[in-house]
């Protein structure tokens, strides 16, 4: 009798489970965000310039599934930096992978589909000694045409502010 009455609570709770939708799958695909959309399109390699004429490489690829966009930053004697873009809910975030050994994370405003350019401005940065220590604090993407785009990265330290420019075409 008391097998019979622990099978019977047993189904029961099956049954509410079943027919309350705890059990339906999560769906596993978002609304598209416009900026995310945009910077897919970068998936490639890219070469050009820093302001001061040194070269600069840059590849993008779609990783996990296709729900980030990596970044890759190569300049000669330097370390290769990299950047992971992903959506947050209807917005695109970024985390940067910096040479200084911190993780500054960056918020893009609005993007419009039609939009030219990505503005990311700080959030917060993991491995930050002080708030004053240098970190990268603002990046903007340009959108030139299909194969050329402008990167301009704010380096912030001290309250001061120092910006680099990467002037870039597509190769592949």
């Amino acid at each position: 009798m008391k097998t019979i009455r622990s099978l019977a609570v047993v189904c029961s709770l099956l049954a509410f489970v079943g027919g309350s939708g705890l059990a339906d799958p999560v769906p596993t695909t978002a609304p598209p965000v416009a900026g995310f959309e945009k910077m897919k399109s970068l998936v490639g390699e890219w070469t050009g310039k820093s302001r001061d004429g040194k070269p600069v490489t840059i590849s993008y690829a779609l990783v996990s599934s296709g729900s980030a966009l990596m970044e890759k930053i190569g300049m000669p004697h330097e370390s290769d930096m990299v950047t992971l873009y992903h959506p947050d809910g209807d917005s695109l975030m970024m985390t940067h992978y910096c040479a200084a050994h911190n993780q500054p994370r960056m918020r893009a405003g609005t993007v419009l589909p039609e939009s030219r350019r990505i503005v990311f401005d700080f959030v917060d940065a993991t491995n930050l000694a002080s708030p004053d220590a240098g970190h990268m604090h603002r990046l903007e993407v340009t959108f030139e045409d299909r194969d050329r785009i402008v990167q301009e990265w704010t380096w912030r330290e001290k309250g001061k502010e120092k910006i680099e420019i990467f002037t870039l075409e597509r190769r592949k």
